[in-house]
């Protein structure tokens, strides 16, 4: 049992993510967590509001399970299969996080953020609000989220996504280095 309650080693989940990603090419299907957004919109009704949701949906309903395996993953794996410990942090990190007034002493979510008091922070409710509009604006333009270019269209070959995953690693590091500072 305390293979499960370690992280993984990197070749090991590699080739699990490899190996489902051989599975769902072999079976036609793309793999990526903003598509199922559209999905459950198309399946409450969205085609009614914008011709974007009007598709078949039930045949895209076999990846709202990964949805689903992910919470329930998350859950499993945060109540049942952690030890509670939090992982070891860089000195530098801990410094960083000071600085910033972030206590490093949270799990993986810092409370000051992500916390039910941090919502009567008007700074913390449009930071939440102007970062989900952008992060859903972005993978909509993008024609897909991190993990749909960078694990399925890689995986694929696709060159859009090889293009958009760079993208991604060039924004984060713009927003790490140049604008976390500002905000925070």
């Amino acid at each position: 049992m305390d293979f499960i309650y370690q992280p993984w080693t990197w070749y090991v989940s590699g080739f699990l993510i490899a190996l489902t990603m051989f599975i769902l090419l072999l079976l036609g299907k793309k793999f990526g967590m903003s598509s199922n957004l559209r999905t459950f919109c198309a399946a409450c009704g969205g085609g009614k509001a914008s011709s974007f949701f009007r598709f078949d949906w039930k045949n895209e309903r076999w990846n709202l399970l990964v949805v689903f395996g992910a919470i329930l993953g998350g859950f499993v794996a945060s109540h049942y299969l952690s030890n509670g410990e939090m992982p070891v942090l860089n000195e530098a990190t801990i410094s960083s996080l000071e600085r910033l007034k972030i206590s490093p002493s949270n799990q993986y979510l810092p409370q000051e953020l992500f916390s039910v008091s941090a919502l009567s922070d008007t700074k913390v409710i449009i930071l939440l609000v102007v970062g989900g509009l952008l992060i859903g604006f972005g993978a909509r333009y993008a024609g897909g989220c991190t993990s749909g270019h960078a694990i399925s269209g890689l995986s694929n070959l696709q060159l859009p996504s090889l293009i958009a995953v760079i993208g991604f690693f060039i924004g984060g590091l713009i927003m790490v280095h140049l604008l976390f500072p500002i905000i925070f």
